[in-house]
């Protein structure tokens, strides 16, 4: 039996170490494959990292540029309130002065008619629209407003008088 245990130790070691080949072979060909894996996964990971750090400058880019933008679009709205309460300020002056012009003008219109003989005024309102004439009348003082009205054509002076009436009640 032993010399049968001697010609077969030969053979069943030579199993044994075939098998072990066999696994290192194995393992060897896996460790490939996982070290090939692990480089894949670490390009992908730099390219990742690579891409975040390209995204995280563009947002952090765009913020500055919309900051700023905000900031001139504030500028521009204070010069525009500026502009704004600047021509109101110019608008009201010019109401102001149109209203010392049209006293100023229906101050000489008033103090010509005062002037005027009422026959003479009475004719010349008569040939206007009610309306102008009752507007003219209106800045005249009561006393000549009855004589320019006792000249005129009764008609006429009834209209005037109902157009300064309601002048009178608007005020």
């Amino acid at each position: 039996m032993r010399k049968l245990f001697l010609a077969l130790l030969p053979i069943l070691l030579f199993a044994e170490t075939s098998d072990i080949l066999e696994c290192s072979k194995i393992f060897e060909e896996r460790k490939h494959e996982l070290e090939l894996k692990l480089e894949q996964i670490d390009e992908q990971r730099q390219a990742y990292e690579a891409l975040k750090d390209a995204t995280e400058a563009m947002l952090k880019k765009r913020e500055a540029k919309l900051l700023k933008e905000a900031q001139e679009l504030n500028v521009t709205r204070a010069k525009l309130e500026a502009e704004k309460r600047e021509i109101e300020a110019l608008i009201a002056k010019n109401e102001e002065l149109l209203k010392a012009i049209k006293e100023a003008k229906a101050n000489k219109v008033s103090q010509t008619y005062a002037k005027m003989k009422a026959s003479a005024a009475a004719q010349i309102l008569s040939n206007m629209k009610p309306e102008e004439a009752a507007s003219i009348i209106s800045t005249l003082k009561p006393k000549t407003v009855g004589q320019i009205l006792a000249k005129m054509d009764p008609v006429k002076a009834s209209k005037i008088t109902l157009l300064l009436e309601d002048r009178t009640s608007v005020k």
